[in-house]
């Protein structure tokens, strides 16, 4: 048997015993491919647009009934999908693996991510409370409170191909609201797969309607149709800022709501008095895990001109050191680039710097199973920020801008259109405080003396300008899935109005 077929073999293998119908992964005229060989392993079936509208209005019909459960009793149904996730976990990580290339410690982090979120969302189905307000009026008691919104459309990309469904689902779910997932185009796979897990644990929930979570593989007609329909009052969608660009109108025109988590050129500063030994490591991983396929992955570094040509040096002899090649194989750190026009877009980007003067290190293709993009991670070497590197590419590109004091390196990171995350290195406190200040780092994530990726679920996860400004995951992103009423009761037998009005009739 070929390599090829095995690799084909180990998925539907996984697939089945994940409890995929092996009808929904067969036949189907979109191929689903793995980027380790390139190979398609399945075929899947796209959802036409009388079958979107079809799940969306039975999401509707699901959310009329799953309103009036108490939200603690919604939280049973994520306690057991939290449950089902766990014991599921080992497969799930490798289907990650599998379709979307990331190393096995990664794909296994991505799913254990999930479960997080699902006991964060179990404690917060207790939780969903409003606030006491002190009223004018004599006689009246003033307060807000919180119900389900509806159905809520959830857009992701191949990068995170499962975690960001828990993110929105496992909120939403006990916040009394459906989901309808439209996966991307490239990890179609691991979609059906958690929508199987998820049946699984609704099959041991007694009274949970059907519909609760639905997906719909497809193309960007689907990611429209979700946007469009009255029925869905918010949609997530995590992906480029192009395609935010596309949502964002179609949702305003009804004036429903947008999350959007969108690009991210995510930057660090290295200061003199970092420790080194951490932040070489830090930096590492922030720029090679994922092969640079995180959006929060580490594009752009400062670092002080003192200490600048030795710590490239050791980041230098660190890249040359890493193992890249098959995913699987527990040895290797950087696993394949998604597609071709993923190393095309890396190609035209470092073409662009050493146009700019850059010296680059790195970036060059490397040997690795079937026809699989593996390349090397690069070091762009460069004097300023130029075009490319405001821009952000998808790809395990680092460029490396030397500083002179510490208000040019935060200029330097905020001046990109986007702002999602963003680290300084520094055992002084007091730069790291300026970092963390108004006057410091724009980004929705800030840090210190940790790399800008690896984000854990109890912090709200988002960015700023052409990031999108949404929220998920913890502090009270909760609030995006809900309504909020403000509630005034009169006990009295009086009628008196607010600001002093007098109507007497």
């Amino acid at each position: 048997m070929s390599e090829a077929s095995d690799l084909t073999a180990q998925c539907v293998g996984v697939l089945e015993r994940l409890g995929v119908a092996r009808p929904l992964f067969t036949g189907g005229a979109r191929a689903a491919a793995s980027p380790i060989t390139g190979e398609t392993v399945a075929g899947v079936h796209d959802a036409s647009p009388a079958r979107a509208a079809a799940a969306i209005e039975a999401a509707h019909g699901a959310f009329l009934s799953w309103r009036g459960v108490p939200a603690p009793r919604r939280g049973e149904l994520v306690r057991l999908l939290g449950e089902t996730l766990r014991h599921a976990k080992a497969d799930l990580g490798m289907l990650v693996t599998l379709e979307a290339g990331k190393t096995l410690s990664e794909g296994l982090g991505e799913v254990q991510e999930m479960i997080d979120i699902c006991d964060y969302a179990v404690g917060l189905s207790r939780q969903l409370f409003g606030l006491s307000i002190a009223t004018e009026r004599p006689d009246h008691r003033m307060a807000e409170t919180w119900r389900p919104l509806g159905v809520v459309g959830v857009i992701t990309a191949f990068n995170f191909p499962v975690a960001v469904w828990a993110w929105n689902a496992a909120l939403a779910l006990v916040c009394g609201d459906p989901v309808v997932w439209k996966p991307s185009e490239k990890t179609p796979l691991t979609a059906l797969a958690v929508q199987a897990l998820f049946e699984r644990a609704a099959d041991g929930f007694a009274g949970a309607p059907a519909h609760l979570s639905t997906v719909l593989i497809g193309d960007r007609t689907v990611g429209e149709a979700l946007a469009r329909h009255p029925l869905v009052p918010l949609v997530s969608a995590t992906g480029s800022t192009a395609m935010g660009r596309a949502v964002a109108p179609l949702l305003a025109s009804r004036f429903a709501r947008a999350l959007l988590e969108l690009g991210g050129n995510n930057a660090a500063i290295v200061c003199p008095s970092a420790d080194l030994d951490l932040t070489l490591r830090a930096v590492a991983f922030a720029a090679m895990g994922t092969a640079g396929q995180r959006c929060t992955s580490l594009r752009r570094l400062f670092v002080h001109q003192s200490i600048h040509a030795d710590f490239v040096a050791r980041l230098k002899a660190a890249y040359a050191s890493v193992e890249v090649g098959d995913p699987r194989d527990p040895r290797t750190l950087v696993g394949p680039l998604i597609d071709a026009r993923a190393f095309e877009a890396m190609a035209a980007a470092l073409d662009e710097a050493r146009a700019d003067g850059g010296q680059v290190t790195g970036g060059d293709r490397v040997p690795g199973p079937g026809e699989g993009v593996y390349v090397r991670p690069a070091i762009v070497e460069l004097k300023a920020q130029s075009a490319v590197v405001r821009r952000e590419t998808f790809a395990p590109i680092l460029y490396v801008i030397p500083y002179t004091d510490l208000p040019g390196a935060i200029a330097m990171n905020n001046d990109v259109a986007q702002g999602l995350s963003s680290s300084i290195f520094t055992n002084d406190v007091r730069e790291a405080e300026r970092f963390c200040s108004p006057e410091g780092s724009d980004c929705g994530i800030v840090n210190v003396n940790i790399g800008p990726s690896g984000a854990e679920i109890g912090g709200a996860f988002g960015g700023e300008k052409e990031t999108g400004g949404g929220r998920e995951a913890g502090s009270d992103s909760w609030r995006a899935y809900m309504r909020r009423a403000t509630n005034t009761v009169n006990y009295g037998s009086t009628l008196p109005l607010a600001q002093g009005v007098k109507f007497e009739i």
